[in-house]
This record gives structure tokens, C-alpha cells and sequence, in this order.
């Protein structure tokens, strides 16, 4: 008689079985309990796999085209047993499995719950348990199946996939799709056809960011992920014994030229995911991944007091800072009551610097009095300086490149890779992670700087060969070494602030943002498609972590200043822009904007997101924004090329009355009617291209 096991934890139900033979199933995982299982085959229940893991040699046992089913020894394990634990953070589980027929491979599979919190993390140990080596060339992270098995109608009808969509100056574009419009269409029991989505290289959010939704619209239930890694991962949705299936992994060997060696007696463990079930929307699963994210991210003051950093890149002097420029920037940024004042790229030389950055020493052409008197004048006017650097790259130009071996950098086929004129550096070399740490002491312990801008904008590819079983082996271990530095480099400085900037949100991450208090959203140039990514981007971070540009233009007017302000408003304000040189009534504003973050950033770090008119998008004629501190609402509007009035239904307002304020501009022109009833506010705005912001009360 098959052994079940149930597990009610933090709202999360999950269903283990396991049979006469000792096979471990994972039947069920999800908001509520179910019964279904109890009336399926035992075709049907054998595919509920805890993990797939396949090696070299091994038959591929399915009729499975690229899904990564069927594998071996995944088919054979056995359990061995079952750890059942509390720690500090909640109730773990390991399930120990092993391979005891052919090649002893020990598989370990834990999941980690979180009090309060309807969310686990997992991930997988592989360990050569037997005398052979092993080539290892997929293990599943997270494997389920059957996500779609509640409801009466296909899943063609009631499935929709949200993804997040990512690029260059157009981050966080969600889009919500059926199956079939994506071309996964119920054919058979099984398809060959896959959704897959994945990166490959060091750029780990450059197409798409590492999580999903998948919701049944029909049950209103919700299954939702992230994938930890500041490297390639991968995730699939097919389909097998007519349910759906999930599967979450980092580097594999058919999408990412991973492969990995483990003589006896080694391990191998996967990078971590996050997923949780909710029901009610994304935004639900969301607001679970938000505070998910909080208990996950390294302690730290500047996600509690949130200040106002200045940096003089975006739409102002664009890499090519100097004391004559910069002074009069400086001036402005205290005036408008910026916290931290960041000089960024071009600081390290005389011209032309992309293809020489390394040194990271500073141009006496730029600074004749020396880099520490431009930022001992920002300190003196109230401001602790920062500096912008690159640490993971190195110039082809620079001169340290030539005098180094090749093992401080990625190489393939013999040669370096070169990527946009520079080199990688490989961080798994303790001398190029003894040179990282030098460039951060100095500026540390000689310039006093307390901020870091730490930029990325090269994708080195899949890999390095050496030292490495493959090249995505090494890209991974490069990967995790670099995590490893950066935790040296917050345990030496704990109050140095180091923003994650991958040319702008090209490394927007878990992996990074565990440790990281800020991330660059995005390198948008333009404020009026720099709105719509702000609106949409603390869904791929928490609010609190997410920087957005505020960037005055110096021929721009009251409503371009307003809307600049406000993009960045609910999140964490990067201002920009010539203040010196704009009008004493548009500085006003800024300094409006700024004065009134700094009286509500306390909920900004404590509060919760929430979308009216759902997730913003580029092209949508209004958009919304909001954070909710308990009864509190704080509400961004931007009307963009929609009619004059909106209306946009609040979280818990229905049948609830209202105090509402607008609250920037104060001198906004705008409109507005409280709907008791059905708990929406309606806002008016006379212009396109406006925005305002709201405080709202519920009573």
C-alpha cells in the first residue's frame, strides 16, 4: 500500500506519495487540498516526478523531442528517507533519494518553507554515491506535475501564462497569454512541443526576467516563480498523461552547454527557486514574492531609510564628468535635498573610455585637484559620494590585460572572449578577485566613498573552458563566485550601498538582489517610456529596491518635471538631470517631490504593490501604480494618450469610505470622484502626457 503524505504549511498544500517500491511522487502542490489523485492510474501518478535527473550514457526513457522528461537514473531513485525539521525560517523538508540499481547517484531535494508566507524555495543535491564518475547533464530544481488539474474545462481554455518580458530600455513588459496562443494546443496525451524560456550567459534578465505565472482562470488558482541565478536558467510548460507539467533548473547541457563531471564522493547542488500558490491573480502571487523577496534579501539600513540618491549620468553629463561640470551639480542635488551624490562613468580617464576601463584610476585631466576633492565637496555639502565601476570586465585597451595571464578571463577554443571590446574576468581566480578587492578598499579607505554604482553591460556568453567540465560549468562557477565576493565585500563594508546596474535591468535577479539593496531598472532615456517601466517594475523587485531615473530636461516644462518626479515616486528615487540649469519653478518641484518621498518612503519600504488597470504596458493609454500600507494607499496616475478620465478599482476599498488627498503636485490640475459602492476611484486629468499622485485613507 503506496504511503501518502500530506503537508499543510503556511496555507500550502502538498501531497507526497510513496509507492510499494519506494518511488517518491509529487501528486499535488498548491493553495488547497485535493482528492484527485485518488482516482488516477498508475500510468498517471508515475509521472508525478520529484526530480528529473539525467546523466551521460543513460537512456532517455520517454518519446519526449527537447522536454527534459523521462530521464535516467531520474526514473530509478528510491527514497531513502525523509528529513521533517524546523529552522529559523520555517519547516524544511529534504527527501533523500538514491539510485540503488546502476550508478549510486544520491539525490537530495529541499524545500524550505517560510512562516507567514505561502511560498517555498528549493533546490537539488546530486551526489556520486557510487565508485564511477558521473556526467551530469540535467537536474531539475523544481518538478511538477499536474498544475492544471482542477476545473472541468481544457486547459487550452482556462490556462493563461504570464510572462515577463525584458530588454534594453524596455523592461518589465508582462504578457498574458493562452496556451494555444502560444502554441502549445492539447493534441494528444502528450506533445512534443514545449514553451521554454530561459537565458543563456552572464546577462540573466536580457529577454525575459527568471519568474512566471501560470494561472486556471476557471479555479482562480495561481502558481508563481523565480528562479535564483545571476546566470543561464531555464524553465519549460508541457504537457504528459494529458496534465500539464513545470520544471525550473539553472544551466543544462541542450540549452546552455552545461555539463558537469562528479567523480565519487562529489556534489553538485542547482541554483535555487522561489514558487508559491496563491489564488486571486498575479497580483496576488506577486504581493506573496514581494514579501518573499524581503525575508530573503541581506539585512540592510539603506532598505529601511531609502535616500535620495543623485548620479549625473542619465540626461545630464552622460559619462563625461569633470570638478568644473560637476560642481554646480552638486550644489543643485543638495539644494534639492538629495542623500547620496554618485559620479559615474568616465571618472577613471582623460577621453574615450570604453575599451580601457580596468585600473579604475582617476583622470587628473578631469579632476585636476584630485578625485577626493570632488567628493570630500560633496560630503561638505551633506552628501555621501559615490562612484560608478564595471569590476567584472576589463578593457582590451587597458594596459593590465596585456600584463595577465589568460586565466583571469573567460576563454574559449584557446582565444579570450572579447564581447563589446572587453574581456570577462573569471572570479573562480583569487587573484582577479584579490585585484576586485583592492579597487573596492581604495575607494572605500582612501576616496571615503559610500555608494557604488557596480555596472555590467558586456553578455560574455555561455562560458569558459578552463578549469571547467564545460563551458557553462565554468560560466556557473564563475557565477557563483562572484556572489561569493560580493558577500566578502558587504561583510567587510556593511553600510556601503553597491547598486545593481546591468546596463540597466539586464541582471535583474534574486541571486544579485539577495544581496544588493538597489537595482537600476532601466536606461530608458525617454520619461514618458521610462513611466511605464517604473509602473511595472517593482514587480521584478521590491519597491524598495528599485531605482528609477527622475531627469528634468532642461527645455522641458511643468508637467515633464511632474511626470519625471513621479515615475520615481513609489520606488527609490535616481535623480538626474541639469538642475543647475532649469527654471527656479521646475527645481521647485523637484524639491516638492523629493521633500514628500522622504515623508512617505517609510511606507514605500514596509508597504505592498498593487496595479489597478493591471501590469503596465508601453503602449497603454493610462497607467497605475500604487503602494498599500495597511489602510493607507499611496496611487500613481499617468495619463498618457487616453481620454481624460479613468477610474481604478483600489484593494479593499469596496464598501469602505475614503479620505483622499492629492498630494503631488499640490498644484496639480486634476479631478477626482471616491465610488463607495464599488470601491474605484475616478481621476480626470485635462492633459495628456500628466501625472499625479494620490494618498488615500480608507476608513
Amino acid at each position: 500500500m503506496a504511503e501518502k503524505i500530506y503537508i499543510q504549511e503556511n496555507g500550502l498544500h502538498l501531497w507526497l506519495e510513496v509507492t510499494d517500491d519506494r518511488d517518491v511522487r509529487l501528486l499535488h502542490f498548491g493553495d488547497r487540498p485535493t482528492a484527485l489523485p485518488e482516482a488516477w492510474d498508475d500510468k498517471r501518478r508515475s509521472k508525478h516526478r520529484l526530480v528529473e535527473v539525467h546523466v551521460s550514457g543513460e537512456n532517455h526513457d520517454d518519446h519526449h523531442g527537447p522536454k527534459h522528461t523521462g530521464t535516467l537514473p531520474g526514473k530509478r531513485l528510491k527514497l531513502q528517507r525523509i528529513e521533517d525539521a524546523r529552522n529559523e525560517t520555517g519547516r524544511k523538508l529534504v527527501i533523500h533519494q538514491r539510485d540503488e540499481e546502476a550508478t549510486g547517484l544520491i539525490v537530495r531535494s529541499h524545500i524550505q518553507f517560510f512562516d507567514g508566507l505561502p511560498i517555498v524555495r528549493v533546490w537539488t543535491e546530486a551526489e556520486n554515491g557510487g565508485t564511477e564518475r558521473l556526467g551530469l547533464e540535467y537536474v531539475s530544481t523544481f518538478a511538477y506535475t499536474g498544475v492544471d488539474k482542477h476545473g472541468v474545462s481544457g486547459r487550452d481554455r482556462k490556462i493563461r501564462l504570464h510572462i515577463p518580458h525584458n530588454t534594453w530600455y524596455g523592461e518589465a513588459q508582462w504578457q498574458a497569454s493562452s496556451l494555444p496562443e502560444l502554441g502549445l494546443n492539447t493534441v494528444n496525451e502528450f506533445s512534443m512541443k514545449r514553451l521554454s524560456y530561459g537565458s543563456a550567459g552572464t546577462w540573466s534578465t536580457s529577454q525575459y526576467a527568471p519568474m512566471a505565472f501560470l494561472e486556471n482562470t476557471e479555479t482562480g488558482e495561481g502558481l508563481i516563480w523565480q528562479i535564483e541565478h545571476n546566470g543561464s536558467w531555464h524553465f519549460e510548460i508541457s504537457d504528459m498523461t494529458d496534465e500539464l507539467y513545470v520544471q525550473l533548473s539553472g544551466p543544462t547541457e541542450n540549452e546552455h552547454h552545461w555539463w558537469k563531471r562528479l567523480a565519487p564522493g562529489e556534489t553538485f547542488t542547482t541554483v535555487p527557486a522561489a514558487v508559491g500558490a496563491v489564488s486571486g491573480g498575479i497580483q496576488r502571487g506577486i504581493e506573496a514574492l514581494t514579501q518573499y523577496r524581503r525575508a530573503i534579501r541581506r539585512p540592510n539600513e539603506d532598505n529601511v531609510k531609502l535616500p535620495v540618491i543623485f548620479n549625473d549620468y542619465m540626461n545630464c553629463l552622460f559619462g563625461d564628468p569633470t570638478t568644473e561640470k560637476l560642481i554646480p551639480l552638486i550644489d543643485a542635488a543638495a539644494e534639492a535635498g538629495c542623500e547620496y551624490f554618485c559620479v559615474d562613468c568616465g571618472w577613471y580617464s582623460d577621453g574615450y573610455w570604453w575599451d580601457g576601463v580596468g585600473e579604475w584610476l582617476p583622470s587628473e585631466a578631469r579632476f585636476p585637484g584630485g578625485i577626493k576633492e570632488m567628493l570630500d565637496y560633496i560630503r561638505s555639502k551633506g552628501m555621501i559620494p559615490g562612484l560608478w565601476l564595471e569590476l567584472e570586465v576589463m578593457g582590451v585597451a587597458c594596459p593590465t590585460a596585456s600584463r595577465v595571464p589568460d586565466d583571469w578571463f573567460f576563454v574559449r577554443h584557446g582565444k579570450r572572449v572579447i564581447d563589446h571590446s572587453r574581456y570577462q574576468l573569471d572570479y573562480r581566480n583569487p587573484d582577479v578577485r584579490a585585484y576586485a578587492d583592492q579597487v573596492i578598499d581604495r575607494l572605500v579607505q582612501e576616496y571615503g566613498v559610500g555608494y557604488i554604482k557596480m555596472d555590467y553591460n558586456i553578455n560574455a556568453g555561455i562560458g569558459t573552458e578552463l578549469g571547467a567540465d564545460s563551458f557553462g560549468d565554468g560560466l556557473l562557477g564563475h557565477n557563483r563566485a562572484y556572489l561569493a565576493w560580493l558577500d566578502g565585500v558587504f561583510a567587510r563594508y556593511p553600510e556601503l550601498v553597491i547598486e545593481n546596474c546591468g546596463s540597466g535591468g539586464m541582471r535583474m535577479d534574486y541571486a544579485m538582489l539577495s544581496r544588493h539593496s538597489i537595482q537600476s531598472s532601466s536606461d530608458q532615456t525617454d520619461y514618458l517610456k521610462n513611466a511605464a517601466i517604473a509602473a511595472a517594475s517593482a514587480s521584478l523587485a521590491t519597491p524598495e529596491q528599485c531605482a528609477v531615473w527622475s531627469y528634468p530636461l532642461r527645455d522641458g516644462d511643468r508637467e515633464e518635471v511632474v511626470m519625471n518626479m513621479i515615475n520615481s515616486l513609489l520606488l527609490r528615487i535616481h535623480q538626474s538631470g541639469h538642475l543647475a540649469e532649469i527654471s527656479p519653478e521646475r527645481l521647485g518641484y523637484v524639491q516638492e517631490g523629493i521633500a514628500y518621498y522622504k515623508h512617505i518612503r517609510q511606507h514605500i519600504a514596509a508597504g505592498l504593490p498593487f496595479w489597478p488597470g493591471g501590469l503596465p504596458r508601453l503602449e497603454d493609454p493610462w497607467l497605475s501604480f500604487g503602494i498599500r500600507d495597511g489602510d493607507r494607499l499611496f496611487l500613481a496616475v499617468w495619463r498618457m494618450e487616453g481620454g481624460q478620465t479613468a477610474s481604478f478599482p483600489l484593494p479593499g476599498g469596496a464598501g469602505r469610505d475614503a479620505k483622499i488627498k492629492l498630494t503631488y503636485p499640490s498644484d496639480g490640475e486634476a479631478d477626482w470622484h471616491w465610488n463607495r459602492t464599488a470601491g474605484t476611484l475616478s481621476v480626470s486629468l485635462p492633459s495628456r502626457r500628466t501625472a499625479r499622485l494620490f494618498e488615500i485613507e480608507l476608513k
